[in-house]
């Protein structure tokens, strides 16, 4: 009998165990499930893909990635010599882009892009947070004969030239953040994703 009741009872704790468990799991799920980040979360801060197609040479097009403007610029080969030219590149604060912070390694060249015709950056001022106008015209009368085309801030006049390099002596400390990027397709580029090593 003894026998008997010790088997008895290790299978009504062992039986209570388990039902006692899944009641803590099915009791705990909506609090986990709480925690987790929405699906409204995940798409925000998941990779966006924008299709460069129909960008013309000299426009812009503006897409968004986890709640920041991102700007895609197509430059004209004129817009590139002119961002190389010793004389505009003594406007600038930092050239060659030497705040490794500024871009990813792969974008931290002369045209601070993967191919230089395209331009892919965030577009928020590194000073306070203010999205620049898009000015791409040259020696524009409001804002003076030595503007070679680029981005100005309306907060606090930070410069930035076509490259997203900051001016000297312009509030903005550092260049415009380029985003990690890579291309889909000669029409396709996907924001939020490193290009996958060769």
């Amino acid at each position: 009998m003894t026998d008997h009741s010790s088997k008895r009872r290790r299978f009504l704790v062992a039986g209570m165990t388990v039902v006692g468990g899944a009641g803590l799991a099915a009791a705990s799920w909506p609090f986990l499930a709480y925690m987790l980040p929405s699906e409204r979360a995940r798409t925000i801060g998941g990779p966006v893909t924008i299709d460069i197609s129909k960008l013309e040479p000299g426009q812009q097009i503006v897409a968004k990635w986890r709640g920041k403007p991102i700007w895609v610029l197509r430059r004209t080969p004129q817009i590139l010599e002119t961002l190389g030219t010793p004389a505009h590149r003594a406007k600038l604060r930092d050239p060659d882009s030497l705040v490794t912070s500024q871009q990813p390694a792969y974008a931290q060249n002369p045209t601070r892009a993967i191919h230089p015709e395209h331009f892919v950056v965030i577009g928020i001022c590194t000073h306070l947070g203010c999205v620049p106008t898009f000015r791409p015209e040259v020696a524009p009368a409001d804002i003076g004969d030595d503007w070679d085309g680029g981005y100005l801030c309306p907060c606090h006049g930070s410069r930035f030239d076509l490259d997203g390099r900051v001016w000297k002596g312009v509030p903005a400390p550092t260049n415009l953040v380029v985003p990690p990027y890579h291309y889909l397709s000669d029409t396709v580029v996907q924001v939020g994703i490193d290009p996958k090593p060769a």
